[in-house]
């Protein structure tokens, strides 16, 4: 089943470029977004509602492995991806292998970056990007009590 939210990078950038030339404000989030929780949620929506189009960077499984360790992802790629797809504060979705989002933000240069509030700016290294182009990076409050490791864990019991 075709994702249509689902661009790949050159696709992407033609499409944030459209949206940036009709004067559209471009948000731009990332992670791993495994088991979807509402921490997920209120942090989507909370970015949304601070831009006109959302854009998503989603770690591949490659980079999920890497990030937190052989059992994760529990979902493939595509079907987080697939989920994600399904909310409506997200507008595009995009792959990333990388360990970092630094070269996709580097290629779409959206208008503003939003992280969890359980980062700081400093802890960023696609900070120094965000903001060598001109751009923001914005910390979106962290919804304690809820997170896709924790979810796991309850999981098991």
């Amino acid at each position: 089943m075709e994702n249509k939210k689902l661009f790949n990078r050159d696709d992407a950038v033609h499409q944030v470029r459209q949206w940036q030339s009709e004067g559209l404000k471009i948000g731009f989030t990332n992670g791993c977004f495994d088991l979807l929780h509402p921490g997920h949620v209120t942090l989507l929506e909370e970015a949304a509602s601070r831009c006109d189009k959302l854009v998503m960077g989603l770690n591949t499984d490659g980079s999920v492995r890497r990030y937190k360790g052989p059992t994760r992802p529990v979902q493939s790629e595509l079907n987080r991806a697939k989920v994600l797809s399904g909310l409506t504060a997200i507008d595009m979705i995009v792959l990333f292998d990388e360990d970092t989002p630094e070269a996709l933000i580097a290629m779409l240069k959206p208008d503003i970056h939003f992280k969890g509030g359980d980062y700081t700016v400093d802890q960023l290294p696609e900070a120094k990007v965000v903001l060598s182009y001109g751009g923001d990076v914005q910390i979106i409050n962290f919804l304690d009590g809820h997170s896709t490791t924790s979810l796991i864990e309850k999981s098991k019991t």
